[in-house]
């Protein structure tokens, strides 16, 4: 007999006919001959209405008890989603993470899995439950809960499909698989029938939403079975694999953006030994992740160079570069916001000349300059003013191929947690 687990966003179960109707669907996938382990999320805002609560009471609360806040949601969406199995007539029981052995390191609110031992999992299917997980949530060694942040609920059911050997991880979300771009700005996007676990990972790290990196990554360690699909209907979803199938003509698979992108300058850097170790061991140490960097030529022995950095970061980055200027001996620095890096993913890239070259016409025959640019073996990012991205974004889907013949989106926005 099968198991297969079944992740359910906040979306998915935001109402009681919301719940209703995931509670049907998880029926059927244990009326096909499985065993079920299902994953959710806390229902619709719960958690941002937790977080505004909380503010409300006291404006910086320790990230424990914040943890110890926000894992509430989930076990009211775990309870009441048994509940519901239980009212169809099957045999239902719900979980925290820490009951089911979801152990994690101590890191709250951004903490990674370290261990998961599902034993009370199997012994629950064992004696034909449907299994209902809290996602998004785990305890440390000494007993301490932890949440594991953003994407924390599809990170929790891949783990646990590695952790059973499940035959299949499905995600639910409310679109009904992944796209070759946003549908909301492209609205020819094709849904893709297949994508490999490395090009799916390009498109998460570079802001695609419907999956997060993490889940990504440990599906593809663990070579988990995963499939996307919407809970609102019961279309094929997409699958990702380890290589995906070539469709004839087409090089690039997606096609993602990131508006979440400042550009930082120092003009006027001594042309010695060192001096780049010393400020991104400064950022470092200010917890400040830097993405794409672009340095210029020597003139005089000096030389500019910029990094993007996320918009948040930005006021902090110049701060930490003004207080080593003397020691690094600089002459200015810059500050650059309202960009959007766009981003080109396709396996196809590595055996095919010029697709970079492709991007940079497209992006020139909209009148924009590019002012960064990062490649990989299977992308190509390039980070622009923010004010014709929308264009950028439809030129390259019809450049590249993969607008459909008509309107392809099935869904509503995308969801992540």
């Amino acid at each position: 007999m099968a198991i297969v687990v079944m992740k359910f966003g906040g979306s998915s179960v935001g109402d009681a006919e919301r719940m209703k109707r995931v509670a049907r669907r998880v029926v059927e996938k244990k009326a096909e001959g499985n065993r079920v382990v299902v994953v959710v999320s806390a229902m619709g805002d719960t958690t941002d209405d937790l977080i505004d609560l909380s503010k409300q009471l006291n404006d910086k609360p320790s990230a424990r008890e914040m943890d110890m806040l926000l894992t509430t949601g989930e076990q009211v969406s775990v309870a009441l989603l048994s509940m519901t199995i239980q009212g169809l007539g099957h045999n239902a029981v719900s979980y925290t993470g820490w009951q089911v052995g979801m152990l994690t390191e101590k890191a709250h609110g951004r903490a990674r899995i370290t261990d998961i031992k599902p034993d009370r999992i199997h012994k629950a299917l064992g004696e034909d439950n449907i299994v209902v997980v809290a996602g998004f949530q785990g305890m440390t060694e000494d007993g301490e809960i932890t949440t594991l942040g953003r994407g924390g609920s599809d990170t929790t059911a891949v783990a646990l499909a590695a952790a059973l050997k499940a035959d299949l991880c499905e995600i639910y979300t409310d679109v009904d698989g992944i796209y070759s771009t946003d549908p909301r700005i492209v609205k020819v996007a094709r849904k893709l029938k297949d994508i490999s676990y490395d090009e799916m990972l390009e498109l998460a790290n570079l802001g695609a939403a419907v999956l997060h990196p993490r889940a990504v990554e440990y599906a593809k360690h663990y070579n988990v079975p995963l499939v996307v699909r919407s809970s609102f209907n019961h279309n094929e979803g997409t699958i990702v694999k380890e290589e995906a199938t070539m469709e004839q003509g087409v090089v690039v698979s997606g096609i993602a953006y990131d508006k979440n992108v400042a550009r930082i300058s120092i003009l006027g850097v001594r042309d010695v030994p060192g001096q780049l170790a010393k400020v991104f061991t400064a950022l470092a140490s200010a917890g400040i992740n830097v993405d794409i960097i672009v340095q210029s030529g020597v003139l005089n022995g000096k030389a500019d160079f910029s990094f993007s950095v996320g918009v948040d970061d930005a006021e902090a980055s110049v701060a930490v570069l003004r207080k080593i200027q003397s020691d690094v001996g600089f002459d200015d620095i810059t500050s650059e916001t309202n960009l959007v890096k766009i981003s080109i993913v396709g396996a196809g890239m590595v055996s095919n000349p010029g697709v970079a070259a492709r991007m940079f016409e497209i992006i020139s025959e909209q009148g924009v300059s590019i002012k960064m640019v990062s490649t990989s073996d299977i992308k190509v990012s390039c980070v622009v003013d923010a004010e014709k991205f929308q264009d950028i974004v439809r030129a390259l889907h019809t450049g590249y191929n993969l607008d459909t013949a008509e309107q392809a989106f099935v869904g509503g926005p995308q969801e992540r947690r």
